[in-house]
């Protein structure tokens, strides 16, 4: 995630400081050493509370909505597909999922496997599989982890992603991990 840039002020040197600034000025907490390479910068300890069980129940419902945001996207673009709900706008799908979306024809495919694949993880038998520390079961969080497994039968794709669970340490493998599983 990219921040907003902040505002900093630059030191000089010693010679090009204006005497008349005034000491309790917004630079008090910015102390000049003899190198100038070197700022000390004192900033005030800020005590944060600790998140009620509600904020932490709130918290992991948020998580996991954007772990599968690829998975409800690619079960919406495959309803817009096989329902046809582009043809007042465009001639093709292919055509829509680039000026709605920004989505090449391939991207969307890729969207609309990974939920294929997803939707079998969630339907078809993962109640035996590991959990994380939490008590949940591991699942994938984006839409690279799933790609490997597409060309695998719907069981084997099971038997994969447990099986790069465990080689993850039990946690949610890398897509790498997936890849050489498969």
């Amino acid at each position: 995630m990219n921040n907003p840039p902040h505002k900093r002020k630059k030191a000089t040197s010693n010679a090009s400081n204006d005497s008349n600034t005034p000491p309790n000025s917004a630079n008090e907490d910015i102390s000049l050493q003899n190198n100038q390479d070197v700022v000390t910068i004192n900033v005030p300890a800020v005590e944060v509370p600790e998140l009620t069980e509600q904020e932490q129940s709130d918290r992991l419902f948020l998580e996991r909505k954007v772990e599968r945001a690829f998975f409800e996207a690619g079960k919406a673009l495959a309803e817009l597909r096989d329902r046809r709900l582009y043809r007042s706008t465009h001639k093709t799908f292919e055509e829509y999922c680039q000026d709605r979306f920004g989505y090449t024809r391939i991207a969307a495919s890729y969207k609309i496997a990974a939920a294929t694949v997803m939707d079998n993880l969630l339907t078809n038998g993962l109640q035996n599989s590991e959990t994380s520390q939490d008590g949940l079961q591991i699942l994938p969080n984006n839409e690279r982890q799933v790609r490997p497994l597409v060309s695998l039968e719907p069981e084997v794709q099971r038997e994969a992603w447990q099986q790069a669970v465990e080689e993850a340490g039990g946690k949610v493998p890398s897509g790498r991990i997936v890849k050489d599983v498969e």
